[in-house]
Formats: structure tokens, C-alpha cells, sequence
């Protein structure tokens, strides 16, 4: 059995859970249990059967032996009962955004609606508004919703997050062949993307078929091809297709530049050498005069042989970089090692999954210099907020264990909910007891661009705010942004000096690398963070790195990558001291 299908049956459970109103935390650890599963790239089966599932992060030994009665009978049981108390296309329902599973179950006992084509008759006959709480808005969202259905099964293009790890684990090992020679990741893997496809891995070898059949014999192979010279393919557990292209050295800088991409930048680069009175291709760059053909061992040397500087990765989209690499003006990409702190993080006073003192130790061990512990506000609706009183606590607790470090530094702070009116749901005498405030969106949003916009610019206005928190709401392949004019966001945010984040969630990575570049030009400081919920997603900050170096940015326009000293100097309400 695939992971993909393991993975389908807990999402399936966690929902036939909720819809019979089990209590939260069981619906969260199924979902997180099928997340898991269809991201790793090994047999989930075979480590279930073999009593090693518990390996993975979230699987215990109950959810191990869901999966074994799965694989050996092709059913859950508690699903299975379940099942016989709402019909399974209910959980369909529950996927229509705006609809979810409390909804669904409302529209199940009060309407008799079960599948979709009932919802849709439902709400085009107008029963739905009839339901207290609900009215024609939430109608009209659901005719809309089921208008732009996608499919129910997974995207056709993975997160960054999902594919990124097994592509960095099959060349690290690859290197370590004693028939290869060099080994890197291309693709929009190695752009670093939001998504990706799958995985071009290029190479040369020293003997290209042991190096190929090592790709073929990897643990990681769910099916394969044959080992050929020019290289060989596998498809893994969780379904990534691998291409392993191999070519002879001299020529190695050709392929990957090539399959590095992106096409549209390859095509800007194949018109520029053209008018040089060249033609590139990934088996060289070739003299059209002459008809010589001239192979690179390196990246670089192919680029110079353009008239360009090397380009990095993350800019290869075809966005201004060949004019800027031919004018020597490209930037200096801010890296892993320039960023001193993280300033958005959630601990188990919300729904953080690790204490403050955890969080702290772990960002600690990063080389961080600071993290901003940033737990959800009173209002946040999901059942994790944190009351004013235990806000009150929270300072108190960040402030004695301050008392004992040296070198690092915990920030209190709070990502608070920005009301539809732009208000925030503390009072400010509690807020400016707070070293950061981050304000972010996370209800009504559904009101108009017009309604959005001056809501969080009526937040960004708010001396105490400062920084807006994943600005468009979006979830990649899930969850489209909602409304907003950014360019207004992005001139108030600059008028102000509020801070706007780019956050490191794979799924999130909001702001966008267009909104982040146009946000910088616009002169906004950008602070680049992880909403991390656990010790272990700090790690995260490499997705928010490979947005803000896919918009362009520099160590100086990431506000981070400064000592807490300086970065505190940054906060408008430390500029409105000094103005004072």
C-alpha cells in the first residue's frame, strides 16, 4: 500500500472524527499523522509491519497499528464504524472551502445533505441562509466554492518542503558512491520554488552505470527503470519521480545550468547569446559562425561566455536578472548565516507544541541571538488563545528566564488578531508591556479587497504594532490569498516603519516573493521568520530565506539579520522614543 493511500485513510479518520465531535487534539494528530506519512519518502507499510513506525515524528503505537490492520485488511475499523454512521461522501463536503466539518454535520442533520451534488442543490435553492448563523453571504460563498472545485486528491506539484529533503538525502548519497565525481539537485528544487514536480539530479562519474544503479538500488525507490550511462529514474515511496542525468565533466556545467532552469530564463538566455551570434543548448554553447562547440565544466563559465555574472539559483525566473547579471548590478542574497533571530514562534500556552524554556534552548542551539515568543491572542477562535491574565504571566516568565541567560535574549511578544475594523484584541496598556507585537489576519476573509485593506492599514497605523504577520492569508496549493491591495499595504507599511514578514511555513511562505520585492522597493523592512509550533520547525527559516532570495533581497533589507540592539532600534515604537 502507497503512502499516498495510508495517508488518505487518516485524513479521511480525522475527518469522520470531527464530524462525529471528537475532541480536537484526536483530529489534529490523525491530520498531522496523514501529513507525516505523505511526506515521508520511505514505506510506511513495511515500517508498520516491521513495528518501526513510531520511528516517524507524531506516529505512536496506536496510530502503528491503525496502519498494520490497514495494510492487511484495507480497512480502519473505527473508520469503518464511523462510516456506517455518515455516508462517506459527506466527507467531501467537508472539503469545500467555507464549509468545513461542523458546517457539513449542521447541513447533514438540518438539510439531509450528504454529497455535493446536494449541497449545491441546497444552496441554489436557498435553503442554506435559512440555518441560524449562516444567511446568504456564506450561500453564496458555497456556490462560488463548488464553482472552483479542484480535484480531491493531492496537487499535482508538491511543496518545496516535501521534495527538498529527499532530493538534499539522494545526492548526499549519491556523493558518497565511489563512482561519482559531482553531484548537485537542479530543477525548481534547487530555485528553490514554492513547488515542485520532481527531482533533476545532475552528475558526473568516474563509472556513470554503477553510479546509476546506485540511484536504482536506493532505499528510497518504490519503482524504477534501468541503469544506463546517461543515467536512470526512480519514482519514490511518497510518488517524487527522480531523474538522474549523467554527462562527462567538461560538460557537467552545461547540463546543470540547463536543467536548472527555469525555461523562461533559459529562453532570455538563448536570445541573448544569439545575438551574440552563439546558440546554447545543455550540450554547449556553439559558435554559429564557426560551428565550434564549447563545453564548461562549471556554471560560471557558461554565464561568462554570455557576458554575465553568475547568477544564483533562486533569480533564474526571468525577472530583470540576465539585464542585471549583464550590468554587474545583481544583488547580494541574504543568507542562513546573516540571520540573528527568529520573531515569530508558538508554545504550548497556544497551540505550540513545546514550552518557552524549549523554544528558547532550541533557537539558542541555532547560533540565534534572540527569538520572539509569539503566542496567539485572546480572540484567535480555535481554542488556543491566551487570556490577558496569562499574557500578563507570560511577561513575568519571559523576564526571569532572561534573568539567567547570557548571549541570548527571549522577546515577549504576541502575534495578535487584527479585528475586521483594523482594532487588535488586547488592550494597549498590556500591549505596550510587549517587546514585539506581530499582527496578523486569521478571521472574516471574506470581506472585500477595499474592507481588507483598510483593515490592516488601519492595524499597521497602530504605534504598537510591529510587524504584519503572513499578509495574504494564502496556503500554497490549499487555500487562496484573500483580497488585498498590497501596494497600499506595502506604502503604508513604508510610511510607517511597520515591518512586513515574510513567514517560513512551506505551506504559507507569505509574503510571496513578488509581494516581498515589490514590499523592499517600496522601502519596507522586511523580517523574515518560521511561526514555528515546535523546536523542530525553527528549521523552517530556509523556506522564508528561499523566498526573500527568490525576491531579491539583501542582508540589509531583512531586518533580522541585525543584533537584538540594532533590530530594537528598528521598532517604531523605539523610533517614536527617540523622536520624543
Amino acid at each position: 500500500m502507497r503512502n499516498a493511500e495510508i495517508a488518505d485513510a487518516m485524513s479521511e479518520l480525522a475527518t469522520l472524527y470531527e464530524l462525529d465531535g471528537a475532541i480536537r487534539y484526536r483530529v489534529l494528530a490523525y491530520r498531522e499523522a496523514a501529513r507525516v506519512i505523505r511526506q515521508s519518502p520511505v514505506s510506511v507499510a513495511e515500517l508498520a509491519q516491521a513495528g518501526r513506525a513510531t520511528e516517524l515524528p507524531g506516529i505512536g503505537k496506536t496510530l502503528e497499528e491503525k496502519i498494520v490492520t490497514l495494510v492487511e485488511t484495507g480497512e480502519i475499523p473505527s473508520a469503518a464504524k464511523l462510516k456506517r454512521k455518515f455516508p462517506v461522501s459527506l466527507v467531501e463536503v467537508t472539503r469545500v472551502p467555507g464549509v468545513g466539518a461542523k458546517t457539513a454535520r449542521r447541513l447533514y442533520d438540518e438539510l439531509g445533505v450528504s454529497n455535493l451534488d446536494e449541497l449545491r442543490a441546497a444552496a441554489e435553492a436557498e435553503k442554506i441562509r435559512g440555518l441560524k448563523g449562516l444567511g446568504p453571504k456564506v450561500e453564496e460563498n458555497v456556490v462560488a466554492a463548488l464553482g472552483k472545485l479542484k480535484d480531491s486528491g493531492p496537487a499535482e506539484r508538491l511543496l518545496l518542503s516535501e521534495v527538498l529533503p529527499i532530493a538534499e538525502r539522494i545526492a548526499a548519497d549519491l556523493r558518497e558512491h565511489p563512482a561519482s565525481d559531482a553531484v548537485e539537485v537542479a530543477g525548481s528544487a534547487r530555485r528553490r520554488a514554492e513547488t515542485c514536480h520532481d527531482i533533476d539530479i545532475i552528475a558526473t562519474a568516474s563509472e556513470p552505470v554503477e553510479l546509476a544503479q546506485a540511484l536504482l538500488d536506493h532505499p528510497l525507490a518504490a519503482a524504477k527503470g534501468s541503469a544506463r550511462d546517461s543515467g536512470a529514474r526512480i519514482t519514490t515511496h511518497n510518488g517524487v519521480a527522480v531523474d538522474l542525468r549523467i554527462v562527462a565533466p567538461d560538460a557537467y556545467g552545461n547540463l546543470l545550468q540547463h536543467f536548472t532552469g527555469s525555461a523562461e530564463h533559459n529562453i532570455e538566455l538563448r536570445e541573448r547569446a544569439v545575438a551574440m551570434g552563439l546558440s546554447v543548448s545543455e550540450h554547449g554553447i556553439a559558435d554559429n559562425e564557426s560551428g565550434e562547440v564549447a563545453r564548461y565544466a562549471t556554471e560560471a563559465e557558461v554565464y561568462r561566455r554570455i557576458g554575465l555574472d553568475y547568477i544564483e539559483p533562486e533569480l533564474r525566473e526571468a525577472n530583470g536578472e540576465i539585464r542585471a547579471a549583464a550590468e554587474g548590478e545583481l544583488p547580494e542574497l541574504v543568507t542562513l548565516d546573516d540571520i540573528r533571530g527568529d520573531l515569530h514562534c508558538h508554545t504550548t500556552i497556544s497551540d505550540g507544541r513545546n514550552s518557552l524554556e524549549d523554544m528558547a534552548e532550541a533557537a539558542r542551539g541555532r547560533g540565534y541571538a534572540y527569538l520572539a515568543v509569539t503566542d496567539h491572542s485572546a480572540s484567535h477562535g480555535f481554542g488556543n488563545h491566551v487570556t490577558p491574565e496569562r499574557l500578563e504571566q507570560r511577561i513575568e516568565e519571559v523576564r526571569d528566564l532572561n534573568a539567567g541567560m547570557r548571549g541570548f535574549r527571549v522577546v515577549a511578544g504576541s502575534e495578535v488578531n487584527v479585528m475586521p475594523d483594523g482594532s487588535l484584541d488586547y488592550e494597549e496598556d498590556l500591549l505596550r508591556e510587549l517587546d514585539w507585537v506581530m499582527a496578523s489576519v486569521h478571521t472574516s476573509f471574506k470581506i472585500s479587497e477595499r474592507e481588507m485593506t483598510e483593515r490592516i492599514i488601519t492595524a499597521i497605523e497602530n504605534p504598537l504594532v510591529d510587524c504584519i504577520g503572513h499578509l495574504t492569508g494564502r496556503l500554497i496549493n490549499r487555500r487562496e490569498p484573500y483580497d488585498v491591495d498590497v501596494e497600499r499595504v506595502a506604502e503604508a507599511a513604508a510610511r510607517t516603519g511597520t515591518m512586513l514578514e515574510i513567514n517560513g511555513n512551506p505551506n504559507r511562505r507569505d509574503l510571496s516573493e513578488r509581494h516581498a520585492r515589490l514590499a523592499a522597493e517600496a522601502g519596507v523592512m522586511i523580517c523574515v521568520n518560521t511561526d514555528a509550533h515546535g523546536t523542530d520547525t525553527l528549521s523552517n527559516i530556509v523556506y522564508g530565506l528561499a523566498t526573500a532570495r527568490r525576491a531579491w533581497l539583501t542582508a540589509d533589507q531583512v531586518a533580522n539579520t541585525r543584533p537584538w540592539r540594532e533590530f530594537a532600534r528598528l521598532r517604531k515604537r523605539a523610533q517614536a522614543g527617540r523622536a520624543a
